[in-house]
């Protein structure tokens, strides 16, 4: 295992709470931008939609599909208290999904919870992280009624959003599997994205469904120490094929997303296949090897996140916090929400 150079404290910072982003702005790219050019150090001010500027016919643009499902779902237990359950992942069983319950000390297994006439669900595990297995009934499609009822779960930091669930996915999610948006995305309107190609940029999807994990700090006191979440993702056939022909034709490989990094990363290390598929619970921190990245959109992160540790592996540790010291200086706004930043 490599050395880290930092500890976890270097990656903190002094972040006012009213900088935390509480909605989102209107029109989606008209968030505030921060280009970052790594080679010779300069920071420059720009609104998200002048983001084509920085991008050259030949590049290719890498983006995460994975769309957040409504996974916060409000219920009673046949007793009639209140249960607040938040779906994480599916399990191989059919209707059966781990998730965290709230409270979850007061639900045995064996318990049971109604969260509408046609939706019920009953505790069948205890996991030792906290978290439960949970199967689902309905005399309906048991999705359609969870579709029907559950809310978007929303990051913790963000209180009493509420505008609409659709600017919590992005302007490309089709793949349902996420329980937090890989926010880089948010962005993007449909316009942009269609301008950005007609300038002669191409695209290609990842999937990596974003988990709870994402907004974890690290709590130990070694980077190194830290236990990294699992998170699913799939490279398909189509996307190997481009990111080969760029990098053997010198085109950048730009990642819109730490999520996308995450995935890209995961493969290089691994095999040459034509597709992938699998967990990852890659860990990027300073000092690191990027293989397949050339630049990166990305989003302002927590202090001491696994986020801002891969970012200042990208960027340069020095130049990163240079760089949200200066955000907070000028008020950019921070986390899912929020501004974002263009690094290469």
């Amino acid at each position: 295992m490599r050395k880290p150079l930092y500890t976890v404290d270097d990656f903190d910072y002094d972040l006012p709470e009213e900088y935390i982003a509480q909605k989102p702005v209107e029109p989606r790219d008209s968030s505030k931008l921060m280009v970052l050019n790594k080679k010779n150090k300069s920071i420059e001010h720009k609104i998200f939609r002048d983001i084509i500027d920085y991008l050259n016919p030949g590049d290719l643009l890498v983006i995460n599909n994975t769309k957040v499902i409504p996974a916060r779902l409000y219920g009673k237990k046949l007793t009639g208290a209140n249960v607040e359950v938040l779906l994480l992942e599916k399990t191989h069983e059919e209707n059966t999904w781990k998730a965290l319950v709230k409270p979850g000390s007061k639900l045995k297994t064996g318990a049971e919870i109604k969260f509408s006439e046609h939706l019920y669900a009953k505790i069948i595990q205890h996991n030792s992280d906290g978290s439960r297995i949970i199967h689902f009934t309905s005399d309906n499609d048991v999705w359609e009624e969870i579709e029907k009822i559950g809310k978007m779960p929303l990051p913790p930091y963000i209180k009493n959003y509420d505008g609409p669930q659709e600017r919590y996915q992005t302007a490309y999610a089709k793949v349902q599997g996420a329980v937090a948006a890989p926010t880089a995305g948010l962005h993007f309107t449909k316009e942009l994205l269609e301008k950005i190609k007609n300038k002669g940029i191409k695209f290609a999807e990842v999937t990596l469904h974003v988990g709870l994990g994402t907004f974890r700090p690290v709590k130990v006191n070694k980077i190194e120490d830290h236990e990294m979440h699992e998170e699913y993702y799939e490279v398909p056939k189509e996307t190997v094929k481009k990111i080969k022909e760029y990098k053997n034709n010198k085109g950048r490989i730009i990642s819109v997303g730490t999520t996308v990094v995450r995935t890209l990363e995961t493969i290089a290390n691994l095999s040459n296949q034509d597709a992938y598929m699998g967990s990852t619970d890659i860990f990027i921190y300073p000092p690191y090897d990027f293989k397949l990245i050339d630049a990166l959109i990305t989003n302002f992160h927590l202090p001491k996140s696994t986020l801002l540790m891969l970012v200042a592996a990208f960027g340069g540790y020095d130049f990163i916090m240079e760089a949200y010291k200066t955000a907070v200086k000028e008020k950019y706004r921070f986390f899912s929400f929020g501004d974002s930043m263009f690094i290469y």
